[in-house]
């Protein structure tokens, strides 16, 4: 890893439209460690969005971007901009379901903050060209999140719980 990328920090831009996602404290903070922390793993440097909101927002999301009529924990939009001379590289856009990252959390045991980690390091990994659709797709995209993950203290999301036993992606508008 280079000293530039590993200094690099991503510029995130933070948008919370449903106050629940407080139960985390400061959501922000969290966010930044995750995203920057990514960042540096994967060398890479720019801006994203990150959108924080619920399950309506993100069923009206789904359907309209993905046709999936129903909500999801996390969506990523990778931008198809031109870079502009001098300005960060906007990478895309993420948002995230408060209703339905909570209850996957439960569902899996799992702190609602080490889910939500993963979602973002996850979103994060598709702005910047990684998928899990194809099995062989997912045999490279899982292991950096485990190992992103690992580097923040988190267990690999893929080596318990609902996870284990291949990527968590199908399409029933799960992502």
């Amino acid at each position: 890893m280079s000293t530039a990328a590993a200094t690099a920090t991503l510029s995130a831009d933070l948008r919370i439209a449903d106050p629940r996602w407080d139960v985390l404290g400061d959501v922000e903070a969290l966010a930044a460690r995750v995203l920057n922390h990514a960042a540096v793993e994967m060398e890479t440097v720019g801006e994203i969005s990150v959108l924080l909101t619920d399950n309506a927002e993100m069923h009206a999301l789904n359907k309209q971007w993905r046709g999936f009529d129903k909500p999801t924990d996390v969506l990523s939009f990778p931008s198809d901009g031109p870079d502009i001379p001098g300005e960060p590289v906007h990478l895309g856009d993420i948002a995230m379901g408060y209703e339905t990252a909570l209850q996957d959390a439960h569902a899996m045991g799992r702190p609602f903050e080490a889910h939500v980690s993963h979602l973002l390091v996850h979103g994060f990994l598709h702005l910047i060209g990684y998928d899990h659709i194809e099995s062989e797709d997912a045999k490279v995209m899982e292991p950096l999140e485990a190992k992103i993950l690992a580097g923040l203290g988190w267990p690999d999301p893929y080596a318990t719980g609902s996870y284990t036993g291949g990527h968590h992606a199908d399409e029933t508008g799960e992502d």
